[in-house]
This record gives structure tokens, C-alpha cells and sequence, in this order.
């Protein structure tokens, strides 16, 4: 037993010596649980947060507000956001920027940058000649692109978040408009880099509106298709999407609700700002009416008066979409003229009439892309401020033919919650119920390559092929491969959008280039001379359309596969055991050890790439890998497959390092016998046939960004630096202020204390003008030198007079805290010295406290109350100038000691078990209770004529079994005829109750 022991021992140790560890490591997570998402609108932006007890909610900013403005103002030495810029809009028009969004992922040449300058004509706009795109140009030190702005934004937003969850967040997941493409996508996420947020993902904001709509009905979600149109009119922009929603069968948990993105039409210009500038224009107008004649300033001219304008312009679309007038006015709007106009709900739709017109357009979209008509859309459901406007609605409702039009959810913050519980789903610290999500490409893309082809003996052309590599409305995220099976030698090919027909002119100049990438590669040709012997597989590439719809090219390999035969004999028994395990689970054989770092896959099937429509003869082939189904993304999950569908899905997945083949055909399946797709025939199991090798040869890859190239490390780190700077000034800006503001609050209120009869009685006259005199140098002090004094020295100085005050301050509160402290000793002196006088009232024989401890409590009772008195007196003869020598800690520990004494007899007495009673023959106590009264124990029992003490008492009736207390009357029963009557015993124990003065 003891070598046993020993030897268990050290495992012990690394048991808990590896509890510790994950312990800790736990401990280190439950600071960073927490995850935020953002809702990124043009006007505003709406911010929620998931943490441990905290479900789903959204944070309320610096003003205790749900919704902050996207708004920054930028100056030489300090920066604004939210509603402290807004408000610096008015005075400082130029240095506020907002509606910055729209700049994203675009060239200078881009229409919205025209439209851009139209609308704020006071921002300077500078060409960056590296990127073709602009600049925000604040000053000639200043000077900052739509990704910085855009990333500071996001780290304020962040700092919301973490005030508002009392930890840091990192992870997140932020909106973006659906038809936000590649360009504009990457803008984001190079954004969110510089301010150093980890994206979880892109989501879309109408995909995360559908799901908040989903998340909180999910109860009313069936098998039958549900098909949701949302109508999303915000400020920049309007946005219609048709969803459906339907309970799905998935393999990992079974019967889930799913959401698919099954339509979307949107408009990029339409929305509230337009509205809004409208109105302006007509205020502007207006204003230059009423000073026609004085040779005035045309308004439009000032910015400030713009900005005005503006404001009261927001104001006045939301009044009037409640009143049918309204009396806009301006205090003060140019040259100290006060403006005031009156402004008709008739009048604003007028203005806004050709906008109106444009209502219908992406509801006819939506129907389009999805194949739909208006009969199988069950409901509308508004979503967007710009929405409330009366005429949005009444437009609307005619252009859909519905009796009346959703508003059953939160139109402002639909999206963030729907955004943060995707982000909850895709942290790892969390576990949400799962709803299945299936967004949609918006924009197909397509593979485009040029290859040389001999149409007649000795006469070469080139021939330009096209391959759909994500169509429109299809599904995503997935992964697709497509193999190149005609090249021996490097070759380029291109990535670009397709059919972009379903665009108008206008929308087809803003959306920019529809070329994406060159791909040229490196090593093809290599390739083949290092596997002379080999049968080419093809070229493959492998494409990643992720979470965030953001393409990427992972790898391109060059695949070459052979035959090789192995004798049995030659197998050992764990090779023969690996194969089996392995056909199993859908692999083939064990490839062969890797050699100068090349991979062995197994066999995969590909599948023609979409929309292929060349001769027979052409090999260039597309598939899809495990991640994303083969099917159209605008019809319905098709059912699970049944009987041998599933091995064989789970065999295709298994190859080519998960990648996902189309259904083989039976042919196919025959001939793939050995790699355990299809059984062989008995004949064939008895010899070991030729297994087919495969190697892999990673290809070299050079991208070259046509649409927008991305920042280049060095300017990326640049602006992460340049913000980081920013963001440290800005802390280091609000210690200072936070110190001067503490310095200046020191030394108003001392100095108001110095007049206060409490203060005056503990101090002369020249401790409170030598008080009095410093703190007045130092108001002086602060106002002139203060000005540009740092964050130490605003510190040493208010130290400096907390110093020269401590004394003061000290015996003020010294006397504050006397009565409260002397009051709780005198209650508890009196309640111990009750206490000790009971405790010695105890009889010998219940006694359970001995002498020394009852001695020891009295000894410190009366040690506590010499030291008060003498405290006291002494004190008592001390004028109130001096340090006092009655001190509250003092007292304070006087209590602890003596309440430590009275506390152990107490537990003591709690938990110690009372001693038996000796009993005399009879059974009966031997001495009364102590809780008897002399009436009780001078009791005498008379018994009956003729009866003696020792005669045999009276049978008693059977009593009835009840449940009153001991010592209650108790019913009695009589028996039956026949019954003999028997006496129950009663219990003589009884437990003791205490006295009114014991414990």
C-alpha cells in the first residue's frame, strides 16, 4: 500500500498542478469575455454589448444616450466626438467631419467624391497619388484619409463599449451597407485594424436587422416558408431586402431556424441627409429673400450659417413628419440676423417629390433578384429613420399592395442587436441558440483567362474563357476551387465582377472598377520538370469568399498523381490497420512520407465550372469545397440526403483536405474503388491493386489589386501610430483637465471652509490667513502660469496645499466622527458587562465558561473603560487648536479587542452541547428547571381517596396522534367496545429554554 501511495503522488501534484493553470488561464478570459458590435450608419451609430450577465444591450454613451452622432472634429490639439462634435460643427464647420463613409474604398474620380464636395463644400479634398482616392486636408499639419477617420471612430466607439461593460473588448462585429463592394469592404476592415478592434465579421446590416427579427420570433418560425420583405430607409442611403425564414434540418443540431437572403434592391443616394439638404436649400433660400435689397452676403457663402441650417433642417423633417407646419428659426444665423420662416408639410413634399418617386425602385429589385412577386411576400416591415416620413409610407404602401405596413421593430436598433448576437454566436466565450444564416452575393464574381488553342493544324489563336466563380444571390461564406488542366507553364488569369447588368449607368460609375485582380503565377512550369513521371491533375485554385464577403485567394497548387503498387507482403500489420481505419472514414491508403516539402492529397472529383459553355474538349474545371453547398442560393435548402448520400458527402469532404466534391457519377464510383468510395468485388479484395499517389506542389502567386489597393504595411503601421498618438494625447488632454479641475475645486472649497464655524473653532487666526494667503497664490498661480503648466505639476501643487491643510482637515473630522464612535463603545461596555453578569449567574453545574475566560473579558471591560475616562480628561484639558488625543482609530480598535473577547464566549456557548441530568428511580428530573417558578416547584400532586404514592396510576385513554408541541392538551380517543384502555407515556426531556439574560 505504501509503493502504491507513492506512486500516486506525483500524480496528484500534476493533477492539481494542471487545475491551477486552467484556473488561471480562466481567470485571464473572464477579463476579455466580453464582445461589442457596431451599427454604422451615415447619421449615427448604435453600439451593444454581450458580457456575463449582461445579455444583449445596447451601451448609452457619455450623455446617457442610446444613439451617437458619426461625427468627429479634428484640431491642432484636441478632438470631439459624437454629440461634444456636433455641436462643434456650428463653430468650427471645416474641422468637423461626418457622412465621411461615403468617401470609403472610392477614387477621386469617383461620382460620390463630386457629390461629396457639392454637399460640404468646406472640407478640402487632396489627392493621394499612391491610392487614387482623397484626403481629408484639416490644416496644413493635419491631414487624414475616410480609413483614419473612419478607425477613430471605431476606437471612441470602443471606449463606450468598455466604460459601459467595465472591461476591455477587442472582438466585434460591425455593419456595413449590402452593396458595399470589395473596395469598400476592405476600407472597413483596414479601418477597424488601425483602431485595433479583432473583426468577428462584416455582417450586413440588412442580413442583421432580419436576424435580430428572427432571434426574438423564433417561436413563431415553422417549416413553411416565411418570406419577410424589410424596407430600410436611413439617412445615406435605402436598402430593400426579401428574407425567408424556415426551420431547417442540420447535422450538427438538428431541427434550427434559418434566415436566407433571398432578394435585394437598394438605392445609394436616397435617403433622410438628401431629404434634409433639400430643406436646406429652401431655409437658404429663403433667408436671402428676406435680406434682398440690403446688399448682403449670399448664406450660402458662410459655412457656419450651412451648418445652422443644417441642424435646424433635421429638425424641422422630423417635426413635420408629426405636424402638418412648423416655424423654423434660427437665432443669429449670419451677421447677427436672426431667421425665422414657416415651413409646410405640403412644402417639404414638394421639394422631395422626385425622391419620393424613387421609393418603388429596390422594392422592384428585391422582387427581381429574388424571382418573386408581390403575392408571396407575407409582410413589410419598416426599418430606418428616414421611414417615419409620412409620404415614405404612403408611397410605400401603394407600391406594395398590403393593407398596412410592419412596425413591429425597433427601426433605430434592429441591426446592433441582431449584429451583437452574431457576435456572440461567433465568440468562443459564449453559447447562443443557433439560427442558421444564409447571405447572399450581391455582386457575382467570375474567372477570366486567356489560353492559346489550335483550331487547325499549324494555325494558333487565343481563345478568352470566363468562369462564374460566385454567381448573384448565391450563398455565402463558401470555398471554390477551380482547376486549370491546359497549362505546362506560367500563366495569369483574372478575377473580376460579372454581369453587373441589374445597375444603372449611374450606379455602374459609382460602383468604380469591375476588375479586381491579375493573378500571375510562378512555378508552374517548375513543377512539372519535378515530377517528370507524373500525371498532371491541373492547376488549382483555391478562393474564399469569407464571412465578411471579402474574397481572397488562399493557395494554388499543381497536382500530379501517379500509380503505385504495393505487395502485401511487403504491408505490415500496422500499415494494413492504417489503410482500413482510413477507408473508414472516406481516405485511401496512406499516402506516401512527404518529400521537398510537397503534400500527398487523396483523389478528389471535380465538377464543370458554372455557366461553362465550351466544346468538349475543354478541362478547365470549377468546384466547391466542404464549406459551402453546391446549390443556388435563391432557391430553398434542398433536404438532407438519405441512405448512402451521407458516407458518401463525408468521403468527398475527407479529401483533398476538406474540400467538397459534386455527386460522382457511377462510372466514377467504380473506378474509385480503391480509395474506399465504392466496395470492390469479392475477386478484386483477394489481390492488391495499384493505388493512385498524388502530389501537391505549392505554386508561387503574385497579386496585383486592380479595383483599390490596399494600404501597404508601412503606411498601415503609420496610421495605427498616428492614431495611437492621437488617442494617447487625448488621455493625457483628460488627466490634465481632470487635475486642474481637481486643483481649482481644492481650493474654492477650502477657502469657503475657512468661514465655517467648525473650521474656525480648530484653528487661530494665523493658521487661516496662512491658509488663506496660499491658497490665493495659488489661484493667481493657476490662472496665469496654470495655463501651460503640465499634468505634474498641477498635481505636486494641489498636494502641496493638501499638505499645508491636513492638520485642519484632520481634526475637523476627528470631532465629526466622536459622537458617533463614543456612542457605539458606551452600548457596547454596557452589553458586554450585562453579558459577564450573567454568565457568572449560571449554576455550577450548567457552567461552561471557566474562570480564566470570564476573567480575561472582565479585565479588558474594565481596561476599556479606564482608557475612556482617562481619554477624555485628558483630552478635555487640550485646547481645540491642537492635535487631538482622543482618536477614532483608537477607539475604533478599543471596540475590535473587546468585541473579539465577547464574541469567543458567545460561540462558545453556541455550539457546546448542554450535560446530562442525573435521574432519580422513578425517571423524573433531579433538580427543576431553571426557567421554573416557585409556584412550579412547590407543586404537590393529591392523589385520589384510597390511593398511595406507590400504587399503580390509572390507566389513560389511547390519545391521538397529533402534531401540537410537547406539553399542548392532547384530543383523546376512545376505543372500540372490547378495547382495552392503555396509557401513553409521556417524555419527561424538555429542552431548556434559556434566560432572558443567557446567550
Amino acid at each position: 500500500m505504501t509503493v502504491k501511495v507513492r506512486r500516486q503522488r506525483p500524480r496528484r501534484r500534476v493533477f492539481w498542478a494542471l487545475v491551477a493553470v486552467l484556473l488561471a488561464d480562466l481567470l485571464a478570459l473572464s477579463d476579455t469575455l466580453a464582445v461589442m458590435s457596431v451599427d454604422l450608419g451615415s447619421e449615427s451609430m448604435k453600439v451593444a454589448i454581450v458580457k456575463p450577465g449582461v445579455p444583449m444591450e445596447i451601451v448609452l454613451n457619455k450623455e446617457s444616450r442610446r444613439k451617437t452622432p458619426v461625427i468627429v472634429t479634428l484640431k491642432e490639439n484636441e478632438r470631439f466626438f459624437g454629440d461634444s462634435a456636433a455641436s462643434m460643427a456650428i463653430k468650427n464647420p471645416k474641422a468637423t467631419l461626418r457622412y465621411f463613409q461615403h468617401l470609403l474604398g472610392k477614387q477621386a474620380d469617383n461620382p460620390h467624391v463630386a457629390l461629396y464636395q457639392a454637399r460640404f463644400p468646406e472640407h478640402e479634398l487632396t489627392f493621394d497619388p499612391q491610392r487614387q482616392t482623397v484626403h481629408f486636408q484639416i490644416s496644413p499639419q493635419l491631414q487624414f484619409s475616410p480609413e483614419e477617420v473612419l478607425g477613430m471612430v471605431l476606437n471612441y466607439s470602443r471606449s463606450l463599449a468598455e466604460d459601459f461593460a467595465e472591461q476591455p473588448i477587442k472582438d466585434a462585429v460591425i455593419t456595413v451597407p449590402v452593396f458595399f463592394n470589395q473596395a469598400e469592404r476592405r476600407a472597413v476592415l483596414q479601418a477597424a485594424r488601425m483602431a485595433g478592434l479583432k473583426v468577428l465579421q462584416l455582417i450586413n446590416d440588412n442580413t442583421a436587422t432580419a436576424l435580430s427579427y428572427g432571434v426574438f420570433r423564433r417561436k413563431d418560425i415553422n417549416t413553411t416558408a416565411q418570406n419577410i420583405m424589410f424596407y430600410d430607409m436611413g439617412s445615406g442611403s435605402t436598402v430593400c431586402t426579401i428574407v425567408t425564414y424556415q426551420m431547417v434540418k442540420t447535422k450538427e443540431a438538428g431541427m434550427q431556424p434559418q434566415l436566407q437572403i433571398r432578394g435585394v434592391g437598394f438605392d445609394r443616394t436616397l435617403g433622410g441627409l438628401e431629404m434634409e439638404l433639400r430643406l436646406r436649400e429652401h431655409l437658404a433660400g429663403l433667408f436671402n429673400e428676406q435680406r434682398k435689397g440690403q446688399r448682403a452676403k449670399d448664406v450660402r457663402e458662410n459655412p457656419r450659417a450651412m451648418a445652422k441650417l443644417l441642424r435646424e433642417a433635421n429638425r424641422l423633417k422630423t417635426v413635420l413628419s408629426a405636424n402638418a407646419d412648423h416655424m423654423a428659426q434660427i437665432e443669429g444665423l449670419m451677421d447677427d440676423v436672426d431667421f425665422k420662416a414657416k415651413a409646410t408639410r405640403v412644402e417639404f413634399e414638394e421639394l422631395c417629390a422626385d425622391l419620393f418617386e424613387r421609393v418603388p425602385g429596390p422594392v422592384q429589385q428585391a422582387l427581381q433578384s429574388a424571382e418573386m412577386s408581390l403575392d408571396e411576400i407575407e409582410q413589410v416591415i419598416l426599418v430606418g429613420g428616414a421611414t417615419r416620413v409620412p409620404k415614405v409610407q404612403e408611397v410605400l404602401l401603394k407600391a406594395v399592395g398590403k393593407e398596412e405596413l410592419g412596425k413591429n421593430i425597433n427601426a433605430d436598433e434592429a441591426a446592433a442587436m441582431g449584429a451583437v448576437y452574431q457576435a456572440a454566436a461567433l465568440s468562443k466565450a459564449f453559447k447562443v441558440k443557433p439560427f442558421v444564416v444564409r447571405d447572399a452575393v450581391v455582386y457575382p464574381i467570375l474567372v477570366e483567362f486567356t489560353r492559346e488553342v489550335e483550331e487547325e493544324p499549324g494555325v494558333h489563336s487565343l481563345k478568352h474563357n470566363k468562369r462564374v466563380l460566385f454567381s448573384r444571390m448565391g450563398p455565402y461564406p463558401q470555398r471554390k476551387v477551380i482547376t486549370f488542366n491546359r497549362y505546362s507553364h506560367d500563366f495569369n488569369f483574372h478575377i473580376n465582377y460579372g454581369d453587373l447588368g441589374f445597375l444603372g449607368p449611374e450606379d455602374l460609375r459609382v460602383f468604380g472598377s469591375q476588375n479586381l485582380t491579375t493573378v500571375k503565377l510562378k512555378g508552374v512550369g517548375d513543377s512539372f520538370k519535378k515530377y517528370p513521371d507524373y500525371e498532371s491533375k491541373g492547376i488549382k485554385a483555391h478562393f474564399n469568399l469569407d464571412e465578411s464577403g471579402v474574397l481572397s485567394l488562399d493557395r494554388v497548387e499543381s497536382v500530379f498523381e501517379t500509380l503505385v503498387e504495393d505487395s502485401p507482403e511487403e504491408e505490415s500489420t500496422l500499415t494494413k490497420l492504417g489503410n482500413t481505419i482510413s477507408s473508414l472514414f472516406g481516405g485511401g491508403t496512406t499516402p506516401d512520407a512527404k518529400e521537398n516539402g510537397t503534400d500527398t492529397v487523396q483523389e478528389e472529383e471535380e465538377s464543370p465550372a458554372e455557366g461553362s459553355k465550351d466544346e468538349p474538349g475543354e478541362q478547365v474545371e470549377l468546384k466547391e469545397e466542404a464549406e459551402a453547398p453546391v446549390e443556388d442560393g435563391s432557391q430553398p435548402l434542398p433536404p438532407e440526403p438519405k441512405g448512402d448520400a451521407a458516407p458518401e458527402g463525408e468521403k468527398a469532404t475527407e479529401k483533398e483536405n476538406g474540400d467538397k466534391s459534386e455527386a460522382q457519377k457511377p462510372s466514377e464510383k467504380a473506378e474509385a474503388g480503391p480509395e474506399g468510395v465504392a466496395p470492390a468485388p469479392e475477386g478484386e479484395k483477394k489481390q492488391k491493386p495499384a493505388r493512385k499517389q498524388r502530389m501537391v506542389e505549392e505554386i508561387g502567386v503574385e497579386l496585383v489589386v486592380l479595383d483599390l489597393p490596399d494600404l501597404p504595411e508601412d503606411k498601415l503601421a503609420q496610421s495605427v501610430q498616428k492614431l495611437q498618438d492621437l488617442t494617447l494625447r487625448d488621455l493625457e488632454k483628460q488627466e490634465r483637465e481632470k487635475a486642474a479641475n481637481s486643483l481649482e475645486a481644492f481650493i474654492f472649497e477650502t477657502q469657503d471652509k475657512l468661514y465655517q464655524p467648525e473650521y474656525q473653532e480648530v484653528s487661530t487666526e494665523e493658521q487661516r490667513e496662512e491658509i488663506s494667503g496660499k491658497l490665493s497664490a495659488a489661484s493667481t498661480w493657476l490662472e496665469d502660469e496654470g495655463v501651460g503648466a503640465t499634468t505634474v505639476m498641477l498635481k505636486e501643487k494641489l498636494a502641496e496645499l493638501r499638505k499645508l491643510c491636513q492638520g485642519l482637515f484632520f481634526r475637523v473630522e476627528e470631532r465629526k466622527k466622536w459622537p458617533e464612535r463614543l456612542s457605539a463603545l458606551d452600548n457596547l461596555l454596557n452589553h458586554s458587562s450585562m453579558f459577564l453578569k450573567g454568565a457568572r449567574l449560571i449554576p455550577e453545574m450548567d457552567q461552561i465558561f471557566t474562570e480564566v475566560e470570564m476573567t480575561t473579558l472582565e479585565k479588558v471591560i474594565n481596561e476599556t473603560w479606564a482608557w475612556k475616562n482617562a481619554t477624555l480628561a485628558e483630552q478635555a484639558k487640550l485646547p481645540a487648536t491642537e492635535k487631538p488625543v482622543l482618536l477614532s482609530k483608537d477607539i475604533e480598535a478599543k471596540m475590535m479587542a473587546l468585541d473579539r473577547e465577547v464574541q469567543y464566549l458567545l460561540n462558545k456557548a453556541k455550539f457546546t452541547k448542554p450535560r446530562p441530568r442525573p435521574k432519580d428511580k422513578n425517571g423524573t428530573r433531579a433538580e427543576p428547571p431553571l426557567n421554573a417558578t416557585a409556584s412550579d416547584q412547590g407543586e404537590k400532586v393529591i392523589l385520589p381517596a384510597g390511593q398511595t404514592e406507590d400504587a399503580e396510576p390509572i390507566s389513560e385513554p389511547e390519545k391521538v396522534e397529533t402534531g401540537s408541541e410537547p406539553g399542548d392538551t392532547e384530543p383523546l380517543e376512545l376505543g372500540g367496545p372490547g378495547a382495552e384502555p392503555e396509557q401513553k407515556e409521556q417524555s419527561t426531556g424538555q429542552k431548556r429554554p434559556l434566560k432572558n439574560d443567557e446567550l
